[in-house]
């Protein structure tokens, strides 16, 4: 992270006072949504492939459930902080509510770095984790789904173990899981094409062609692959694409005026998303310092990859060309640096409804699990469609009608929806 001062909690909790006052919010609503509703703090004993027992840290957060379950992924990060994860669970009431799905905001993580652990240790690790907390999840209060360095084949060892304390087959517990063995088609693309459906709907809106268009993207996981791809399809042009080196403990941008060539960056990339710097090297790419692509004379800027990544420290490097920027991360911008943007009059995608193409298809995922019949990929992903333009639109013309930062205009929508919602249960 770029400011280890930095606590996501406390930026959450600002972001939402700062909607409170604009809606009215009264005392009670405002205690009951700025904290989370149940949060578990657990430990989780593995014995290492060498024989030894280390105790890893774990914990799920549940924000709030008055519009449905707790929906939310579990990360691994050796820098995994309580605060962090609910954040991200406050993140997470507000984007369902934004896309209009019918759940609530849930995270968990466990403090690891899983570069360091087998496959076996990453198995016990998950297994670990279900086991501290299988009275307090499941398909009807709270659905775990992959997040940061999490994949199909966690969820899996997630939902078996689940199954085994349960006595039952449960595949509604978790999303995210692989094809065939309940998971959705479409689930790995949706949270990368979420992010360029709605920077489509944006470029619809200021006649802008996306052919005429560079992007600049910070990532290379699953969610920034999946835009490049979308993006490139719909005549755009990367490029310059940055990413984590595990080996140097930094971040390096990648750069060819000429535009990325995904699949031949797809060669070159570990599991974890960080490309090889001198098989990029070879091919043609310059190698630049981690926030060279905020300095791109790009028309669009697209993070995706952690949370406070655009900060007071370098929001200055953000070119003078840049038109847009999409939040493909979770909460990316500090809320000094999204001033700055928004008094420079760059157009804001903001991650409530950007990011929320992952959590539309783990509802997806969860419909299907409950039916027990699964659609093909194209049905999910026109759904996905569907869905990201009529909350793009939503939150764009009330943007428009109130004068509204597209920010704010998702905060008022999500908050006043989840407000509603505690309040018509009767908790407040």
């Amino acid at each position: 992270m770029s400011n280890p001062s930095f606590n996501a909690f406390d930026m959450a909790q600002s972001q939402f006072d700062n909607i409170a006052e604009m809606l009215d919010l009264d005392q009670a609503t405002r205690d009951l949504l700025r904290t989370p509703m149940r949060e578990y703090h657990f430990n989780i004993p593995i014995r290492m492939d060498d024989g030894n027992m280390k105790i890893f840290r774990g914990f799920r957060v549940q924000h709030n459930d008055a519009r449905g379950p707790g929906k939310g992924g579990v990360r691994f990060h050796p820098m995994e902080t309580i605060d962090t994860v609910r954040a991200l669970s406050m993140w997470m009431t507000w984007k369902t509510a934004a896309v209009d799905i019918p759940l609530g905001g849930s995270k968990g993580g466990i403090i690891c770095d899983p570069h360091n652990l087998s496959l076996n240790e990453q198995e016990q690790l998950c297994r670990g984790w279900v086991r501290q907390i299988a009275r307090n999840v499941g398909p009807v209060m709270d659905i775990p789904a992959p997040d940061v360095m999490t994949n199909a084949q966690h969820m899996l060892w997630m939902l078996d173990e689940f199954e085994v304390i349960h006595g039952g087959r449960y595949p509604g517990f978790i999303t995210g899981k692989p094809v065939g063995v309940g998971g959705s088609l479409g689930r790995k693309e949706a949270t990368g094409y979420g992010v360029i459906i709605t920077l489509r709907e944006m470029l619809k809106e200021l006649e802008i062609r996306p052919m005429d268009t560079t992007a600049s993207i910070q990532g290379f996981g699953n969610v920034a692959q999946h835009a490049i791809e979308l993006y490139h399809q719909l005549g755009g042009k990367t490029v310059c694409v940055a990413c984590w080196d595990q080996k140097d403990q930094k971040s390096y941008s990648f750069k060819r005026a000429t535009g990325v060539n995904l699949e031949e960056l797809r060669q070159i990339t570990n599991s974890f998303g960080g490309i090889d710097k001198s098989k990029a090297k070879n091919i043609g790419y310059e190698v630049l310092d981690g926030d060279d692509w905020l300095k791109q004379d790009v028309d669009i800027l697209i993070p995706a990859a952690l949370e406070n990544q655009i900060t007071m420290e370098n929001v200055g490097f953000i070119g003078g060309s840049v038109k847009i920027i999409v939040e493909g991360a979770n909460g990316p911008t500090e809320p000094g640096a999204d001033q700055i943007i928004k008094e420079r009059g760059i157009h804001m995608i903001p991650d409530l409804i950007a990011n929320a193409g992952g959590v539309t298809c783990s509802y997806f995922e969860q419909v299907q699990n409950n039916m027990n019949y699964y659609w093909p990929r194209d049905e999910v992903l026109s759904k996905l469609d569907a869905k990201m333009t009529a909350s793009y639109i939503a939150v764009s013309d009330l943007a428009r009608k109130k004068h509204l930062y597209m920010r704010d205009a998702a905060y008022v929508i999500a908050i006043g929806r989840v407000a509603q919602a505690s309040k018509d249960r009767g908790w407040i």
